[in-house]
């Protein structure tokens, strides 16, 4: 089984920053706006550089998703850029009626997802928006899994015509990607071959995924990990190919059980193969305060319960 090793951690926000900033010396069309969190969404480099092209609009998330979609109408391609939290939840009607509606060309860029926020709690972190994202007509939907991926993708939405919702987060994980990858908007990414169980997971457990197919390769279980990036449209095609050949899946995101990646495998499988699922995500529940890695532990989003999720759906076979 091929083994992923790392030299450096680093937040995701960081490669959204360092890919915002590359976008603004080679497509004059970018401009960016912040709800009053540069420095969270590490926009320095890219207002640096380009002044006349950013927007701080304060704390007023609703007035940035307006003016986006207005900023659109002239040609320009606006990157949004707020918290998690605040770019999907205290916005969804502007999104639905100003941007997903008529299809404008904006591109939601969203830090701080998921419960890893850590010690701001349960009121700004979310394990919901991919599902109110993906349930928008037309809106592409993904999840980065580190910081090469993120400064990948977050160039790669500049070329893609249509309302985009880039989700990343607040931690340091560790850089396991190519630095030079190719992002490609719907195209899944097989990690590791193996054909016992099906492992697909997207953003943070991407690496917990991996280091739950070195612990399981222990067991004497061979495990094929996929990356899935981008949760719509989504890549259904690798997923089927890899259950005909395991016969199990498991399904592993930082998010609410309801409305995820894992519902989305779910109704590609039902229409097309069944095959025993498990799910490694957040039971139905909101988040509360401590660190992240405390977080991931009792919320059970880590390689060990992706490791006892494969046990379990195993044992379905």
């Amino acid at each position: 089984m091929k083994k992923y090793t790392f030299t450096e951690k680093k937040d995701t926000r960081s490669g959204f920053g360092a890919g915002l900033a590359e976008l603004g010396r080679t497509n004059e069309n970018v401009v960016a706006l912040c709800a009053d969190l540069i420095g969270s969404l590490k926009m320095q480099d890219f207002i640096a550089e380009n002044p006349e092209r950013f927007f701080q609009v304060g704390i007023a998330e609703a007035n940035m998703m307006g003016i986006a979609a207005g900023l659109t109408i002239g040609g320009k391609i606006p990157f949004t850029g707020t918290f998690a939290n605040f770019s999907t939840g205290r916005v969804y009607d502007q999104i639905r009626q100003a941007i997903a509606y008529s299809g404008k060309n904006v591109k939601i860029c969203a830090s701080h997802a998921g419960l890893t926020l850590g010690e701001d709690g349960a009121t700004h972190q979310i394990l919901e928006d991919i599902g109110l994202m993906k349930m928008l007509p037309g809106m592409v939907v993904i999840n980065t899994c580190d910081y090469n991926q993120t400064k990948a993708a977050t160039i790669a939405i500049a070329d893609h015509e249509g309302p985009v919702y880039l989700r990343f987060g607040r931690p340091s994980v560790p850089i396991f990607t190519p630095e030079d990858q190719k992002f490609e908007i719907g195209k899944a990414i097989k990690l590791t071959e193996g054909k016992d169980v099906t492992i697909v997971a997207t953003g943070h457990l991407v690496w917990e995924a991996l280091q739950a197919s070195e612990q399981l390769e222990a067991k004497g279980i061979s495990a094929e990990v996929i990356n899935i990036h981008t949760i719509k449209p989504l890549d259904e095609s690798a997923i089927l190919k890899s259950v005909s050949k395991t016969n199990c899946i498991v399904t592993a995101e930082e998010h609410n059980i309801f409305g995820g990646l894992g519902e989305s495998v779910a109704r590609t499988l039902v229409l097309n193969n069944p095959v025993p699922q498990e799910f490694v995500a957040v039971n139905d529940s909101f988040g509360e305060s401590a660190t992240p890695a405390q977080l991931m532990e009792k919320y059970k989003l880590n390689d060990k319960a992706i490791v006892a999720a494969v046990e379990r759906v195993m044992d379905r076979k």
